[in-house]
């Protein structure tokens, strides 16, 4: 489309006051997408300026990364309340005497709700371009005590990939595929990895927005999926209208048992009271992160959240989940958001 917008709308949610918006604030969005629950994937609200490429999602590779936390964990894999140390074959041969000042203290749990202490962030990149990202990590000494203060970091959700890696034998990305990508009809993603071939987890994905989108209604539906079906007619032609109910009836008994790809309490671990962690940041949008997740403004809202305004907002209130991809600069990210609760989120 180059350029161009297509916009598909149901009766009830209108997004043309968001559409106005984006334009008069320059928010870079490039697609939207409204899913409500019990609704098929043809029935969602959905808006693209451009052709549905795929492009780097950044930190919505965290959220993911906490999905196959919870998948590992439910698989005897791994606990949050494990040390790290206690995970380090297959991830490093750095000896304990090696390990930084107070390295042996962090927890998994530190690790996903960014409050290790250790001032390896990742984002440099002399850190990334290291030939061996996780022996710098459980080398250097922290700066504070585990569990103390958040600090947002790339290096804590790499770490965790590591772990999930080293203790199933394939890559982060591999473990997904069977378990979470696939079934969604993400058949071949690429995610960036670090020198020695490991997942860069933290960040680095990259996605459609409509597989975005996905796995926003994964998360919606508490870990189950009920979109197999809609996977399925994609490419299907058009039943004909002797035919139809009777197709429409063959397909949604052939989905009557959609898969839980990741446990639902899980799902629901991820922004429970006792996740939430104090950011310190002065933005509204941005003062509680969870287990991979930010917590929103609207009641009961969270949010998987990457840079340059790639979001999945879940409304569990509304029983709705919103999905942006975009390229903003030059402004805070989450003016976008406070677009959406504006706009569209008194609709649903």
């Amino acid at each position: 489309m180059n350029g161009s917008s297509t916009t598909a709308r149901t009766p009830d949610i209108d997004l043309a006051p968001l559409l106005s918006a984006i334009e008069e604030e320059r928010l870079g969005v490039r697609a939207v997408h409204v899913h409500r629950a019990g609704t098929r994937e043809a029935e969602d609200v959905v808006h693209r300026r451009v052709e549905d490429t795929i492009e780097q999602v950044y930190s919505i590779s965290k959220t993911v990364t906490a999905l196959a936390v919870g998948i590992a964990r439910a698989e005897g894999l791994l606990d949050l309340d494990d040390l790290l140390v206690d995970h380090l074959e297959g991830i490093s041969d750095l000896p304990r005497e090696a390990l930084g000042e107070g390295v042996e203290r962090i927890r998994l749990r530190h690790l996903i709700t960014m409050t290790s202490g250790s001032p390896v962030l990742m984002f440099e990149e002399a850190e990334r371009m290291d030939p061996d990202p996780a022996a710098l990590y459980l080398g250097t000494d922290l700066v504070r005590e585990p569990g103390a203060q958040f600090e947002y970091s790339n290096g804590g959700v790499y770490m965790l990939g590591r772990v999930v890696a080293a203790r199933a034998g394939i890559s982060l990305r591999d473990y997904l595929m069977p378990r979470l990508f696939e079934p969604l009809g993400i058949l071949n993603p690429q995610w960036f990895t670090d020198r020695g071939g490991s997942t860069w987890a933290a960040t680095g994905l990259n996605l459609r927005s409509g597989e975005v989108a996905r796995i926003g209604r994964l998360l919606l539906d508490r870990g189950r999926w009920t979109g197999a079906a809609d996977i399925r007619r994609v490419d299907a032609e058009p039943a004909s209208s002797d035919s139809d109910a009777s197709a429409v009836a063959s397909a949604d008994a052939a989905s009557a048992d959609f898969p839980q790809l990741v446990p639902e309490a899980w799902i629901d671990a991820l922004h429970s009271d006792h996740a939430w962690v104090e950011t310190g940041d002065a933005d509204p949008e941005n003062v509680r992160y969870g287990f991979g997740v930010w917590r929103c403004t609207p009641g009961g809202a969270w949010r998987a959240d990457g840079a340059y305004g790639q979001f999945i907002v879940v409304l569990p209130q509304q029983e709705a989940v919103i999905t942006v991809t975009s390229r903003h600069e030059g402004s805070p990210s989450q003016e976008i958001l406070r677009a959406l609760w504006r706009h569209v989120v008194p609709q649903l």
